[in-house]
């Protein structure tokens, strides 16, 4: 059983351009090497300064938003798509890259693990050579919860790992139980020392995984098991494993490396381990949150906006709710056309798994629910503690009450503008969007949070009429 040429492969013929088109294939790392060799390159390097801990967005009062813009590459497929990388000793090339401070932030891992990683534009180049590092350290990890993904590759690849426990946004309990339960049944040894997970195995023995929690399953688990099994002796079955686009990237990635996996997209993933992958070049799929987001901006104060380089498959349920409000958004080959104008309606929302509601998209519905005609109730299926958002909405003249996994919203005419300061990564993108809908002008800061998962946000919705100004420490 092989597993099929990855439709995200990149064109043999296209070189390093990533908009040649042709039937995709995967390009041995050789020959990436070689398209490459002459490429200025930039070492990746985390991009947090203090600078942009101290800027703010100066937002005013919008709308309508007209024009056209179109959506990075996905952030939740690149980090984990980055870690795959390990799992040869040849150079791939990742294109569609966003260059958000969780990409830089995963770049500086793999290069202290040994691996050379340059990024130009949207390409990323990962040179794996023969890494010897196996310590993924505290400072780097703690950043970003995405960053427990180096644990798989690491232990199928030197049958040892040391990870610091991961960070990211604190939008409640988050445990890293089902990546370990899976790598345990793989055949590792795990113990927790000094905030450290320390992995040992010798080589990895295909299981049967079961992945299901408290809350689902895990796309993040669901893609380190399926990293480490690619390389294990036997088959490995992933049962409830997560169906996310993004695990459905990660899986054709692995095949285009030379990975024997059917059933992504499915509960239930199938491994065959083979003994070795190589270098690939690749492009990542859109990144639907932020093409939600887009979208919703777009229904929070009215337009007709062209959004392009999106996957409409991988947006039905907020395709759904949006037109349910009123919104209306017409498919088009590779962009969605979304017009709206009044008042929307209040929808109710519940978080799921894909092909659910993504809970990503939570405070940003949450902030449009804020100024639609009527009641709605928000339920959290996911993260049942992610209402971080509520306090600082209503600062802006919200009205929204929690009880317990559920938001009750009571629309508003229109918000007012306050200086609120972002509590997390998706609430950031939803106070932009509340000061777009707000009278007066809204000041924005915490924008290290915005930066860790939206490339250009507010250079997209300018590019559409959106007043916002970014202020520096000198300005303010």
């Amino acid at each position: 059983m092989r597993g099929s040429a990855s439709p995200n492969a990149l064109p043999a013929r296209s070189g390093v351009c990533l908009g040649g088109t042709g039937a995709p294939h995967a390009r041995s790392g050789r020959s990436a090497a070689r398209s490459a060799r002459d490429e200025a390159r930039v070492s990746v390097s985390h991009s947090i300064t203090s600078d942009t801990v101290s800027e703010k967005l100066l937002i005013s009062h919008s709308g309508p938003l007209h024009g056209t813009v179109t959506v990075s590459g996905a952030k939740n497929s690149v980090l984990p798509i980055m870690a795959a990388s390990l799992l040869t000793n040849e150079r791939s090339i990742i294109g569609n890259v966003p260059s958000v401070t969780d990409v830089h932030s995963m770049g500086e891992i793999l290069r202290r693990l040994g691996a050379e990683v340059t990024l130009t534009g949207d390409r990323l180049v990962v040179n794996p050579n023969a890494y010897q590092g196996t310590v993924a350290s505290y400072d780097l990890v703690s950043r970003m919860r995405a960053s427990i993904c180096v644990l798989g590759p690491l232990l199928a690849r030197h049958g040892k790992a040391q990870v610091s426990m991961p960070g990211g946004c604190v939008i409640g309990p988050r445990p890293i139980d089902l990546h370990l339960k899976g790598m345990q049944a793989l055949g590792v040894r795990i113990t927790i020392e000094h905030g450290y997970v320390v992995a040992v195995a010798g080589k990895l023995k295909g299981a049967r995984v079961h992945l299901g929690g408290t809350f689902g399953s895990s796309v993040l688990a669901t893609g380190n098991v399926m990293m480490a099994a690619t390389l294990a002796e036997g088959t490995t079955f992933i049962e409830q494993a997560a169906c996310e686009p993004e695990v459905i990237d990660l899986a054709n990635f692995l095949i285009a490396m030379g990975a024997r996996i059917e059933g992504h997209g499915s509960p239930m993933i199938r491994v065959e381990g083979v003994e070795r992958l190589h270098g690939v070049e690749y492009r990542i799929i859109p990144d639907r949150i932020e093409a939600g987001t887009l979208m919703i901006a777009t229904a929070a104060v009215g337009g007709d906006v062209m959004i392009e380089g999106v996957r409409a498959d991988h947006l039905g349920a907020v395709i759904d709710k949006l037109s349910e409000a009123g919104v209306h958004i017409e498919k088009l080959n590779g962009s969605l056309r979304v017009r709206a104008s009044g008042q929307t309606r209040a929808v109710d929302v519940t978080t799921l798994p894909f092909p659910g509601f993504p809970t990503d998209l939570q405070a940003q519905m949450m902030a449009l629910m804020a100024v639609s005609k009527g009641v709605s109730i928000l339920t959290e299926k996911v993260y049942p503690e992610r209402f971080m958002h509520i306090s600082e909405l209503n600062r802006m003249g919200a009205s929204i009450m929690r009880e317990g996994a559920s938001a009750i919203v009571k629309g508003v005419e229109q918000l007012s503008g306050a200086p609120v300061t972002a509590p997390d990564l998706r609430a950031s993108a939803a106070l932009v969007l509340a000061g777009l809908a707000a009278d007066n002008q809204t000041e924005l800061s915490g924008l290290e949070h915005l930066e860790r998962g939206y490339q250009r946000l507010e250079q997209q919705l300018v590019q559409v009429g959106a007043k916002i100004r970014r202020l520096g420490q000198d300005e303010q």
